[in-house]
């Protein structure tokens, strides 16, 4: 059966889910990858760039699990030497700059400030001293890459970034940078380099029910049941789990028993006006009561603020953001700023799991998700199947490489060398990025009310690069698709149709929360835009008004369920600059009710 969305527009466009699964049940595969998230996106295009015939299926939306629920930094993860992880920040710096040269589109320098607080002006001075140490063997290590190194600020210029800081406790700060992205962009554009530049062949929304062995028990592919399809079976030489948190699952269609290698943790974030919590960069705050510390990343005319770091055994398609979850970042936020945040100034949230990986060994191991490594493993069971787990966004394809060069060594094709440390994504324009400056390359793509037609521009090309001419001239005729999708947000309503069109996009969720990220920033307006959202793609999908009508409640109900669940008032609005919150400040800073893993 044909797929509604390959029928509806005449084009040739090879990331097409019809064509895919056409493709996908007629031939045969050297790889079969499992998983659409930024790991299996990844191995995907390495394997594809060397010659691999290659497969990749998702059961839901590409990058809808951890890869697009991530704190959306490109970072070596200065913490990580404070646990003696040299060689890991060694590897993420080298990662962190292989994305900044080959998807400078995506991937954009941003300088993070860590201020320093003290009693009478003064500084503990054990506290500067580690900070000092950390930032230099950061640079060290490779940070001073990307064109900059740390620096000492003074509290004005601390100020300048982040004029809420307490400044009666401020004392000093330092400068160091590294880098952000749209994380669910990234895996997409990751993912459509490889179909559309090296020949390989994917589809979302197609989970596997079943891995299919041979007479010696050597797994040689799966069955699949994709949405709106009978089921029917992907043969492959080779099958690559990488599915983070789902791969135990994937694994016991092979050894039928949970091996329990991973240990789940969640993390939440919360977006909230920048009138609210201005920061212009980003920066590290500390949180006292655990010794942690969150990130506050500017967004546009937006904040947000996370993440927490707490294990989590509950369902892992629904890792619901509780109260206690958002009280812990309104905590940390509350504790530095003479601007208290409470519960009516966020606008989104998100939560996401973070697949860890399981210490072999409980005797004298912490018992923190936080203290877990960052490290990925590749391993291959008795029946062949390669499983890829750990890891973080920044190092997607270091794990890609390691996973394909045993996809190698399997088929015998020990020839075929990575091909991916130099190759630059889809849509990535010509030409070397220069040295950042702070507050400008760094910074996120603004609206500039003065000139909507450089905005519009500028926000495209900072999403689809050399494609957003491509996507623009989808709106031809149609000036109503150079609207804005939802109220209050840059994304325009051309984006989800080219998302339907060309980047495999099925419901009203893939749209609004991956192929832009709207509910994350603006929650309730996204929930209100999605009749108009499902009303513009459903005749693409080939939907009726009562399917139309249905897809849109579901999704709003959903979103509003979600706020719920954390604590917020699906109706209010964030009060605007001085007006009073609906939420009294202690509320907003006790921060009990958190867990440590």
């Amino acid at each position: 059966m044909p797929d509604p969305a390959s029928t509806s527009s005449a084009h040739t466009d090879p990331f097409d889910r019809g064509q895919a699964l056409a493709c996908l049940a007629g031939e045969s595969f050297d790889v079969l990858v499992i998983g659409g998230g930024i790991t299996g996106a990844g191995v995907a295009l390495d394997a594809a760039s060397r010659g691999l015939r290659t497969a990749l299926v998702e059961k839901d939306d590409f990058a809808s699990g951890t890869s697009s629920k991530s704190s959306k930094l490109i970072h070596g993860g200065l913490r990580y030497l404070q646990q003696g992880e040299y060689r890991l920040v060694y590897e993420n710096l080298a990662e962190r700059q292989r994305l900044l040269e080959n998807a400078p589109h995506l991937v954009t320098p941003l300088p993070f400030l860590i201020p320093l607080f003290g009693k009478s002006g003064v500084v503990n001075k054990s506290v500067a001293r580690v900070y000092r140490t950390a930032l230099w063997l950061y640079d060290l290590t490779g940070g001073v890459r990307i064109g900059r190194r740390h620096e000492k600020v003074t509290p004005e210029q601390a100020l300048a970034h982040m004029p809420t800081l307490q400044a009666d406790r401020l004392v000093a700060g330092f400068l160091y940078w590294d880098a952000r992205s749209d994380d669910s962009r990234l895996t997409l554009t990751v993912l459509r380099t490889a179909v559309l530049d090296h020949g390989a062949t994917a589809a979302n929304h197609t989970p596997v029910t079943e891995l299919v062995t041979d007479a010696s028990g050597a797994v040689r592919g799966a069955i699949v049941s994709p949405e709106g399809g009978e089921p029917f079976e992907i043969r492959a030489r080779v099958v690559v789990n990488a599915t983070g948190v789902w791969s135990d699952q994937i694994r016991t269609f092979e050894e039928h028993q949970d091996p329990h290698s991973i240990r789940p943790a969640k993390g939440i974030h919360i977006t909230v006006p920048e009138e609210a919590f201005p920061c212009d960069i980003a920066a590290v705050i500390p949180v006292k009561e655990d010794k942690r510390s969150i990130f506050v990343v500017s967004w546009g005319d937006q904040v947000y603020l996370g993440t927490t770091d707490t294990a989590w055994d509950g369902p892992l398609d629904d890792p619901s953001c509780t109260p206690e979850d958002v009280d812990y970042i309104l905590g940390a936020a509350n504790a530095i700023s003479t601007r208290l945040l409470t519960r009516a100034d966020i606008t989104g949230i998100w939560s996401g799991l973070r697949p860890l990986l399981a210490p072999e060994q409980k005797g004298g191991s912490s018992e923190r998700t936080a203290d877990l490594s960052r490290r990925h493993t590749v391993r291959t069971s008795a029946g062949g199947l390669i499983t890829v787990n750990g890891g973080k966004l920044t190092t997607y394809r270091k794990m890609a490489e390691d996973t394909v060069d045993e996809v190698v060594r399997q088929l015998g094709s020990q020839g075929r060398k990575c091909q991916t440390k130099h190759l630059r994504l889809h849509g990535a324009p010509t030409g070397r990025r220069a040295a950042p400056k702070a507050g400008g390359e760094g910074s996120n793509v603004r609206p500039d009310r003065s000139d909507p037609i450089a905005s519009r521009t500028a926000h495209l090309a900072s999403r689809f690069g050399t494609e957003a001419e491509s996507v623009l001239a989808m709106a031809e005729g149609r000036p109503e698709l150079l609207e804005p999708l939802v109220a209050g947000l840059p994304y325009l309503a051309v984006e989800a149709l080219w998302a339907v069109r060309r980047e495999m996009a099925r419901t009203v969720s893939d749209v609004l929360d991956r192929r832009t990220q709207s509910s994350y920033r603006q929650a309730r307006a996204a929930a209100d835009a999605a009749a108009s959202v499902a009303a513009l793609i459903g005749p693409e999908l080939g939907w009726d008004e009562g399917r139309i009508r249905s897809e849109a409640d579901a999704y709003a109900a959903r979103l509003r369920a979600q706020l719920t669940r954390a604590g917020l008032d699906v109706d209010v609005a964030a009060p605007s600059d001085g007006e009073v919150s609906l939420t009294t400040a202690s509320d907003a800073t006790d921060p009990q009710g958190k867990t440590d893993a």
